[in-house]
């Protein structure tokens, strides 16, 4: 594969770069900058949704006709690049890489015309309801029950883990619509609006007291069987669909974002004064593995740009980048050692300028490191995905 960059390749990355510095302005940059857990706070990510939505970007991977912005592979790879090297906010990912890539897969035209130019726009704030307290790495084991009823589909259960559910005015959900046959056969996916009358949200507070996850209770909640995508008792295809997307969401840019901020961390005076021993030889370690992960997701990339389903590989990446960012984020708590503890969340090791390297720098290494370890459960944990892997292309 030739990953040389082609003048025209090249001119378009100066044109990213020219509409960064135009348009990414420096509260959005400091948002981008502040983000110490997977997901963007949402003022900042649909403020800059908005931004890239009048441009034509805010959806690269998706089809023209849906409103994608026909990049070619590479150009998809330059701007996700240039967006984590300017520190760009990070556009929440449940609409526009989730569900929205599986309504064009498998939503009707009607679903399509409505709900994707809402994604697009930020109108609807999406959040998703998979797992259960019940059902967590064994989804298919998940009892939310949805009963037909008329048009209706009569909603009750519970779901949990659910990211932002108390900012979200939609939710995707699986239900089991069929109690009678295997697990996987029996589960629809449904579309519903937060505002139904017999939702409550439940908040959770993270390891850093922030309130992002949260418990979301179904009380014969109704849903109107047109809000169904796919088939009924075929949710779980429509599933796997999101899932490979979900689990493919993270760019590899995004390690060479938090490799660089523990690159910073080296060069400061107070480090070099007292460094962590094999500094270099563990960052070296680490810097080669985010390049063989970013060569893999070109060919990833590559497939998904013919039309093909990322399949297994979606697992195996989603593997490798969420293990390497915990060990990256582990070498810059042990790089600040005491200046990273639990209660200095902020590190305040000055640098050159002695300024304390805090929020309006992007250092906030330990709330990374807490928030981040959840990469290797979230959207199937690591566990799960070996066997995926195992079963899938070993044969085991």
């Amino acid at each position: 594969m030739d990953l040389s960059l082609s003048d025209h390749d090249l001119a378009f990355r100066d044109d990213v770069r020219s509409f960064l510095a135009a348009k990414l302005t420096p509260a959005l940059k400091t948002a981008g900058q502040n983000r110490t857990s997977t997901f963007q706070e949402p003022e900042s990510a649909l403020a800059w949704q908005a931004i890239l939505h009048a441009k034509g970007w805010a959806a690269p991977d998706w089809p023209v006709d849906y409103g994608g912005s026909g990049w070619s592979v590479m150009q998809r790879y330059i701007f996700a690049s240039e967006c984590a090297r300017h520190e760009a906010p990070y556009l929440f990912p449940t609409g526009l890489k989730m569900c929205g890539p599986a309504l064009i897969g498998h939503g009707t035209a009607e679903q399509k015309a409505y709900y994707l130019p809402r994604i697009l726009n930020g109108e609807h704030f999406w959040c998703q309801g998979y797992s259960e307290p019940g059902a967590g790495s064994d989804l298919a084991s998940l009892t939310t029950a949805a009963v037909a009823d008329g048009d209706d589909y009569v909603v009750t259960g519970a779901k949990i883990w659910t990211s932002y559910a108390h900012r979200a005015d939609q939710i995707f959900c699986l239900v089991r619509t069929d109690p009678t046959v295997k697990p996987q056969a029996g589960i629809s996916f449904l579309l519903i609006d937060m505002k139904a009358p017999g939702i409550t949200v439940e908040p959770i507070i993270t390891l850093t007291g922030k309130h992002e996850l949260n418990q979301v209770f179904f009380d014969a909640v109704r849903v109107p069987q047109a809000n169904r995508v796919g088939p009924e008792n075929q949710g779980w295809t429509v599933a796997k669909h999101l899932l490979e997307f979900e689990r493919t969401h993270m760019p590899a840019a995004e390690l060479e974002r938090a490799l660089e901020r523990v690159r910073r961390i080296g060069r400061e005076p107070a480090f070099q004064a007292d460094p962590l021993p094999g500094f270099a030889s563990q960052l070296a370690t680490v810097e080669i593995a985010a390049q063989a992960i970013q060569m893999t997701e070109l060919q990833l990339m590559a497939r998904l740009s013919h039309g093909e389903s990322p399949g297994t590989a979606a697992s195996a990446m989603k593997v490798q980048k969420s293990e390497l960012k915990k060990r990256i984020n582990g070498l810059a708590v042990s790089a600040l050692g005491h200046y990273a503890g639990v209660y200095q969340p902020e590190a305040l090791v000055p640098d050159s300028n002695h300024t304390p390297i805090g929020p309006k720098t992007g250092i906030a290494i330990m709330p990374t490191y807490l928030e981040e370890h959840m990469l290797t459960i979230a959207a199937g944990s690591a566990e799960i995905q070996r066997n995926i892997i195992a079963k899938a292309v070993l044969g085991l």
